[in-house]
């Protein structure tokens, strides 16, 4: 059994490291062996040397900020050319327990009918969105548990979010999305359903994977005993232009892909008017899906 696990660096290569790291502390069992592929979006040569000091991770050069879509392509390309049997994209902006791995095996991933399996993520301490809680309660925030599709409004919700955990999402159950954040998949399905959409960059490709998984006929579950721990928003900024950008233009692409006709129409409806009261940001979106400027959009600068 080959594990491969998939993370993006862009201007953090210390978390990576901490990420790799925290990965190679996991135990394996006999016949199992791990690979970090380490995407650099950035070009960073003082990451490249460090990763070589690590025997269980591999650099995998990107041509520049390429996206989160588009860089972790690169990853499944290598893991499935070095014929991985599980691959598990994960951010570099997390805190990896040591029995991760023996978490994984232990899931529903073997089971013939599952496609995907996301765990129950909590936010670090000091990264939660509110300042509520008590000291104790720190590091047992919920930040995904489990996903839910709004259909009439085209969002993803995340179940759990801001809650203390106390047991009310304890179990497996099959759930409508796993974030990127912690996307655990097989070779065989990647292999019957593509890769990532890059038209999507950042933002809304895992939620357009699991839906072509489920579309093949398996299950996208969700594991309550898989844990992680999430520095939210490092890479982009949770309410930033760049945010506001790509989630505004891709919740019309993913809307137009999926979405029944009477919501279609009423997400053309609310782009026309954020064309004249939305900010800055949304404008470009919005012009840009309409005139197909999609990927990095002209938002990212080519490398």
């Amino acid at each position: 059994m080959k594990i491969g696990f998939i993370t993006i660096n862009f201007h953090s290569d210390q978390d990576t490291l901490d990420v790799v790291k925290q990965l190679e502390k996991n135990a394996l069992p006999l016949a199992v062996t791990s690979t970090v592929y380490v995407v650099d979006n950035e070009g960073s040569e003082n990451l490249k040397e460090k990763i070589k000091k690590h025997s269980q991770a591999i650099y995998v050069a990107s041509p520049g900020n390429i996206g989160f879509a588009a860089g972790n392509n690169l990853g499944f390309k290598k893991a499935l050319e070095d014929e991985c049997d599980l691959i598990v994209l994960i951010n570099n902006d997390t805190i990896v327990p040591e029995d991760l791995i023996l978490k994984i095996l232990a899931s529903p991933i073997a089971d013939p009918t599952t496609g995907a399996v996301g765990g129950l993520i909590y936010f670090a301490k000091g990264f939660e969105f509110e300042s509520k809680y008590k000291k104790d309660e720190l590091g047992k925030v919920i930040w995904y548990g489990g996903g839910e599709y709004d259909w009439n409004n085209v969002y993803a919700k995340h179940l759990g979010v801001n809650e203390v955990d106390k047991g009310q999402y304890d179990g497996q159950r099959e759930t409508d999305f796993i974030t990127g954040c912690l996307f655990i998949t097989k070779a065989e399905v990647l292999e019957k359903v593509g890769l990532f959409d890059e038209r999507y960059y950042l933002y809304f490709e895992d939620s357009d994977l699991g839906l072509r998984i489920k579309k093949a006929g398996y299950k996208l579950i969700f594991d309550s005993n898989i844990n992680l721990w999430h520095k939210v928003a490092q890479s982009s900024g949770i309410g930033s232009p760049l945010n506001d950008y790509f989630l505004t233009r891709n919740r019309l692409v993913f809307g137009m892909d999926y979405a029944r006709t009477r919501t279609k129409i009423a997400l053309m409806k609310e782009a026309v008017k954020k064309l004249f009261v939305g900010t800055k940001a949304q404008k470009l979106a919005i012009c840009d899906f309409y005139m197909r400027k999609l990927g990095g959009g002209s938002w990212i600068k080519k490398p």
